[in-house]
This record gives C-alpha cells, structure tokens and sequence, in this order.
C-alpha cells in the first residue's frame, strides 16, 4: 500500500501504510495541517502550541530513522494522538481546563499516554477538556455544528476525530464523556470495562469510576488503541453473531422522543439483517441508580480537590465548585453505601443478560443530538449506568440523513468482555452502513 495523504484515512489504513512507506507519515502530516488550520480554529478542540507541525515533522523523521526497517515498527508507528489535557504529559503543560496554575497540578506522565508512545504513536498535543473533567464546558464547538455543544468532558478529543483533526485521541468518562461527545460528534467512542486501562498520570475526577478510554473514526481504530491501551489485551478470541437485547427498564425512557426514534430505527435495521433483538427486563430502580452515581462523583471529587479547593476554589468553575460543596457534605459511610452499589448493578445487570443469554445491550448512547448552545454539555444519563456498573461500552454513528446531526447507536458488553465486544462492534458498524 503506498503512502496515505487524506486526514480523513480510517487508523488502520494509516498504520498499514505508515509500516509499508517510509515517506508515509511525512506526506500524511502534510495534509494534516491543512485541515488543522483550515478548522481547528473555529472549532477549537486543541489547545494552542507554537510550531505543532514542525515538531511532529522532526519527531516522525526520528521514528524512521529508529525503525528503518518496515518489519520492526511498532502498531501505531507515525500515528498523531490528540491527549485530553488531564493526563500528564511529559514536555507539555496540564491545567485541566482550570485557572489552577499548572505546577500545581504537574504529575509523572500518564502510563497510557507512554503505551502509545511505545506503541510508535506521536504526541499531537493537548485537547480541550471541561474543567476537570466535569460540567464547566471549554471552548470547545461541534465540529458538524458550530451553534452546539460538542459534548464533555472529552469534548476537544470527540470533536477532533469528528472534524478530521486527529485520527485518535485519548479520552476519560466518569458519567458519560465518551460515548455522549462521542455520539454528538459523530465519532466512535470506546470506554473499557473499569480498570482495565490504566489511570496513573490522570487527573482523578472520581477515582471508583473513571474510565480510560478514546475515540477514533470507525470501530477498528478504536480496537487497534484498545490493543495497545489495554496490558492484558486477548486476540484472536472465538466468537460468533451475538444476540442483542433492550434494556426494559425507566432508564430508556430518559431518551428523547426523537432520540429513541433513531435508536429504534437502528435496532429494525439489525434485525432485518438477521440479528436477533431481545427485551431485558432491568434497573426498575433506575433512578436510585442514577441519584446514587451522582452522590458517588460527588464525594469522591471533594475528596480528590482537597489539596487544591482551600487555595484555588475562587477559581473553579461553579458548576465544579458546586458538585465539589456538595461533595463535601456526603458521610464515608454514604460514599461506601454508594461504591458499593456499583458491584451490586454489575451483577444485577450481568444477571439480567445471562437469564436471556444476551451478549450485548443496545441503547441511545445520548438523550438527542447534540443541544444547542455552549454553556452546557447536554446530559451524560444514558451512559451513566454503564459507568456506575463498570461495564465495557461502545458509541457507533448511526446512519444520518442529509442534513441531519449525528446520533449514535450505544453497545454494552460483559464485564471483562472488551475483546468481544469490538469485535462485534465491527460487525455491527458494517451492517448499519450497509
């Protein structure tokens, strides 16, 4: 395959032909720049850096010159990765879209950012992100509609993979920062199961739930970073169609009427294809789950923002200044009933599939398109239970009209059953464009 010059080419056409060129990865950063300055200007998804292009230029040339032989380079030789600016990174600043000054927040680089640097992949720079990763949004606008909301917290990453910018980046979801701006987008956002991906080097926002994960433009770029991110990663598992299931539940009510109209539009295109689609009863006590998961991001906030509120709280947007006041009003033993609740919805979810030996769960990976307006970051509660649970999860762009705004399609696998669930993410992704 020769070399690769559109900075649209999916991760892993760019990775095929940056091992079989030696020229590739120079030619494709070319005409990265083009986009980057013809758009992310208006959209704003990374931060501002001095000579970005020349520095990627030297640090790609010093990759060659290190793997000159095509058979030796690592999986994602030459690949630019945009980073959510709460992970540490070594040569660049952190200030998690706060006023905090950045020596405060300083911190050894984050062990997932190192994987990637090891898997051959170069550092693009730093992407916008809410402050703190919670609802005080950035400057971030959506990349197919700029009078809206990209979404948060991992609002410059989704909206730099939507707009061409990047053809990966790494985000973070506590309540659901991946797969909503991922959705509102129109990229595709992965979140592991909890743990599975390393969180040293990442500004905590709640520690119990916080998810590494990223974006790409299409589910085997997603898999192609999870297979690096992931130290324990499994190939090559057998496996065959999976059946799918609904969850019967309040909590897909919370979707709009015309959120749950697309989903459903999704769900007939599958079962035309031949995929069976089932109804699981769950979560009737949805909104417990929900009230509980927000107590839980509460608390664990305050007690992450304690070296830094006394001092710099003036300074923190108020919608994290607030869920940080309420945080601290929350007892250890309401926190340790709320984690608690996390392991006790993962077992009554798992239960629910088992009993229909579902392997998936399909649901709106957000409320509605993206709302309009900047000042807020539309609503994580559909991702929210996966999050609380723990639960690997997916968003795939469902097939838009002309015209329309991107709304995606969420999958939800297994506990531990990340592989699989990428995989038929894949085959699902095939057939919702077919």
């Amino acid at each position: 395959m020769g070399p690769i010059t559109s900075a649209a080419s999916s991760l892993p056409d760019l990775v095929a032909a940056f091992q079989g060129d030696g020229t590739g990865s120079a030619e494709y950063l070319e005409a990265l720049e083009e986009v980057f300055e013809a758009t992310n200007g208006e959209i704003a998804a990374f931060y501002p850096e001095e000579g970005r292009f020349e520095r990627l230029a030297a640090e790609a040339e010093a990759l060659a010159q290190r793997f000159p032989d095509t058979r030796d380079r690592p999986p994602l030789f030459g690949v630019p990765v945009g980073v959510k600016d709460i992970f540490h990174v070594d040569g660049f600043a952190t200030t998690a879209g706060s006023r905090v000054p950045a020596a405060e927040l300083a911190g050894p680089e984050s062990e997932s950012v190192s994987a990637l640097k090891r898997a051959g992949a170069l550092i693009m720079g730093k992407t916008v992100t809410t402050e703190f990763a919670y609802f005080g949004p950035g400057a971030t606008r959506n990349p197919v509609d700029r009078e809206r909301t990209p979404g948060g917290s991992s609002s410059g990453s989704a909206a730099a993979v939507g707009a061409g910018l990047c053809p990966l980046t790494l985000g973070t979801q506590t309540i659901g920062s991946i797969c909503r701006p991922a959705s509102y987008c129109g990229a595709v956002g992965f979140k592991p199961t909890y743990d599975r991906t390393s969180r040293a080097g990442v500004i905590a926002l709640a520690p119990s739930v916080d998810h590494i994960g990223c974006f790409a433009g299409d589910a085997a770029g997603v898999t192609l970073a999870a297979s690096v991110l992931i130290p324990d990663w499994r190939s090559g598992l057998e496996r065959r169609r999976p059946r799918l299931g609904i969850p019967e539940s309040p909590y897909l009510s919370r979707a709009s009427t015309s959120g749950r109209e697309r989903f459903r539009l999704g769900c007939e295109r599958l079962v035309a294809a031949g995929f069976e689609v089932l109804n699981v009863e769950m979560m009737a006590d949805f909104d417990a789950v929900e009230a509980r998961h927000r107590l839980l991001v509460a608390a664990e906030a305050a007690r992450v923002h304690e070296p830094w509120f006394g001092t710099w709280g003036e300074t923190y947007h108020e919608k994290t200044r607030e869920l940080i006041e309420t945080g601290l009003a929350v007892s250890d033993e309401a926190l340790e009933r709320a984690l608690a609740g996390c392991s006790q919805l993962r077992g009554e979810v798992m239960a629910a599939m088992g009993e229909r030996s579902v392997d998936l769960l399909l649901t709106p990976a957000a409320q509605d398109v993206a709302p309009l307006g900047l000042d807020s970051t539309g609503d994580p509660v559909m991702n929210l239970p996966w999050s609380h649970s723990g639960l690997p999860s997916v968003s795939l762009p469902l097939p838009c009209a002309p015209g329309e705004l991107p709304f995606g399609l969420q999958l939800v696998g297994r506990h531990g059953d990340d592989e699989r669930l990428l995989a038929w993410s894949h085959e699902i992704e095939e057939t919702l464009v077919s």
